[in-house]
């Protein structure tokens, strides 16, 4: 590859900083992920935006840091500051598993190979540089960041930390989506504003000792949540803290939240608005490759490119509100959705790719069917503070039509490179299901769904109903299961209409808080009632930010306060897990005994069938001989088992 193709990438040496002919860097970036220049990779994403902005960037991707720390100075010291972050996801949630185990395998990294990205990496990495560059600011963003932005249960070493500014030593803390933010910081960096002046931009914290005197605002409102010390002695106390967090994360207007922490007091600002169509498509216009860096081409693919290579995301943010998912915490509840003439242009730039052979493996976004969807009155969506728009039921003032999505996937395979369009991305199936949806067009959401059966999966449609207990989907804020039996009698519908033969999977979790083995057992039977044999299962993971970890951790749910079981231990947890997978040998003594114990022999019947005929069979046994005070002298029956055949033969004997 030659010079002139080399600098297409931002650089990532001295030697590429040479060949733009560049004597000063203004930012460089420290990313846990391989360099890949393309808009679904949050490192690449920042580096495009800070160049748009007129700056001289420069990206390391995946420091070393266990030799001598030379990825760190190598690049010098950057006039600006250092943009840090763990990459596209935190750190511990990329190098483990849900129980806790290592990865085999790093899906940000060539190969998958593993071992290239530090526990906790935005703190590794953002104290390494404090260390070596004192006077340098030093910016912290990305999943990790953003998610650890105050006090936060962390899985991993079971314990209760604080912001991650205080751990990493970081100057400032963009969280959320960043081009926002990162575009006023330079511009204000540009005026000539001191870094340390930095107070008020929108969608940041930051540290400063409690004996400072708070930046004021007069368009802020502030609110004061316990103290980082107060969490730890009362877990109560954490857990209030969340619904204040959670509500001011998702509001369009937002208050400042102030909390203590030892001698210093952190400050988050509120968030900026969602995105604009004309900002977020600034933001996938940039020129990106759509590659991952040439330097890793004698190292093998890189596992999370090679999934989303042809792939085009169309929105962002997610309005359902999960209790497990820290989707809405990072990228808000509201929808910003890209413009039609965005997504097009970008379907023509991978199509002409060179190994495109005329499939997309993806059209979507957090949730596959929200593009374009907002509050038909927006001043009502303005004074909000539901953390889902679709829980415990669809609001009166959503538009959920997907006819405009309808329409992009149409003009998408008029595309005349594009063989097909896949819709990987999780669908919404409660919204497809008129009985729940009931402010929506039933012939619409029909249309939609059969667009996306006969057009858009390969096989199979893949969705979550995540559980079958209804304690358990409240406090997940999923819908009643009876909704996902509607959507399965429409979707059964029109693949007997259409000839089909598609299969229907859904994704289910196991030990969720409130999650019984009871729950578990109902699940299984019910889920094998409908003929299913499930796949598509995982174990709840607690990562920071999300009410269902805040209820992990403390045992309290963060709105009422009210006490919630959760499965903590890990045989807790391996046991719940083990009802998905009823079918196997291994596991059907012990549901037998699990079932016997909890006197739940209904459920037992109907999950291994075999079990009332022996029982039958058993009680008749029994009956012939308890009846009969010659017993001992009886003839056996034929069909009398072989083993208790032989032991009665010993006892006569």
């Amino acid at each position: 590859m030659n010079a002139n193709q080399l600098t297409d990438w931002l650089p990532t040496t001295n030697k590429e900083v040479k060949l733009r002919n560049w004597s000063a860097l203004d930012v460089i970036l420290f990313s846990g992920d391989a360099y890949v220049d393309h808009p679904s990779f949050g490192p690449a994403v920042i580096g495009r935006i800070l160049e748009s902005c007129g700056l001289k960037i420069a990206i390391v991707p995946q420091p070393s840091v266990n030799d001598n720390l030379q990825d760190f100075i190598k690049l010098g010291m950057p006039k600006l500051f250092f943009g840090v972050t763990a990459g596209v996801m935190d750190s511990m949630v990329s190098n483990y598993t849900a129980s806790k185990r290592k990865r085999d395998k790093d899906a940000y990294t060539p190969n998958g190979d593993k071992g290239f990205r530090p526990d906790y990496a935005s703190s590794v990495y953002a104290k390494i540089l404090k260390e070596k560059f004192p006077n340098t600011p030093i910016i912290i963003g990305g999943i990790e960041a953003s998610l650890r932005r105050v006090t936060h249960y962390d899985f991993w070493s079971d314990s209760l930390k604080p912001n991650i500014l205080t751990e990493s030593k970081a100057d400032l803390l963009v969280y959320g989506m960043g081009e926002q933010p990162l575009r006023e910081i330079v511009t204000l960096l540009k005026k000539g504003v001191p870094f340390s002046s930095l107070k008020t931009v929108k969608q940041t914290a930051y540290l400063q000792n409690k004996t400072e005197e708070i930046q004021k605002n007069k368009n802020w409102k502030d609110i004061i949540i316990h103290s980082h010390e107060d969490c730890i002695k009362n877990k109560k106390t954490f857990a209030s803290n969340f619904k204040i967090i959670e509500q001011e994360s998702n509001k369009i207007f937002g208050r400042r939240i102030i909390q203590n922490v030892a001698e210093k007091t952190l400050i988050i600002n509120p968030p900026f608005p969602t995105m604009t169509e004309k900002e977020i498509d600034a933001s996938f216009d940039l020129p990106y490759t759509r590659l991952p860096h040439p330097k890793y081409n004698k190292r093998g693919p890189i596992p999370a490119f090679e999934m989303i290579k042809f792939s085009i995301n169309i929105h962002r943010g997610c309005f359902g509100g999960c209790s497990f998912c820290t989707i809405s915490a990072h990228q808000g509840k509201f929808i910003a959705s890209r413009s039609k003439e965005s997504i097009l242009k970008e379907v023509d730039k991978v199509a002409n790719m060179s190994d495109f052979k005329g499939y997309l493996s993806d059209i979507g976004g957090p949730s596959a069917n929200m593009y374009q969807m907002k509050g038909k009155i927006q001043r009502i969506c303005d004074k909000c503070v539901a953390p889902s728009c679709i829980n415990p039921v669809i609001c009166s003032n959503l538009d959920t039509s997907h006819k405009p999505l309808t329409e992009i996937y149409q003009a998408v395979d008029k595309h005349p490179k594009v063989k097909k369009s896949f819709i990987g991305s999780g669908i919404r199936h409660d919204m497809l299901v008129p009985e729940f949806n009931k402010n929506a067009d039933a012939e619409e959401l029909d249309r939609y769904t059969e667009e996306v059966m006969t057009k858009h999966v390969s096989g199979r449609l893949k969705v979550a109903p995540e559980h079958t207990a209804t304690p358990v989907l409240k406090l997940m804020r999923k819908p009643s299961f009876k909704y996902f039996h509607k959507f399965k009698e429409r979707f059964d519908k029109i693949n007997k209409k259409r000839n089909l033969k598609l299969q229907l999977i859904p994704y289910f979790i196991s030990s969720h808080p409130a999650s019984e083995l009871e729950h578990m057992a109902n699940l299984a039977a019910e889920t094998k009632d409908m003929g299913f044999q499930l796949e598509q299962v995982q174990g709840f993971t607690p990562t920071p930010m999300t009410v269902a970890t805040v209820i992990y951790y403390s045992g309290y749910h963060p709105y009422t306060l009210e006490k919630i079981k959760t499965p903590r231990t890990k045989q807790e947890r391996e046991n719940q897990h083990r009802f998905f997978f009823w079918y196997k040998k291994d596991n059907q003594k012990w549901i037998k005994n699990t079932l016997s114990n909890l006197n739940k022999i209904d459920l037992l019947e109907r999950l291994i069938p075999t079990y009332k005929k022996n029982t039958s069979k058993n009680k008749e046994y029994k009956s012939v001989f308890t009846k009969n005070k010659n017993y001992k002298n009886l003839s056996l029956p034929s069909e009398f088992p072989k083993s208790k055949r032989k032991k009665r033969k010993k006892k006569r004997q």
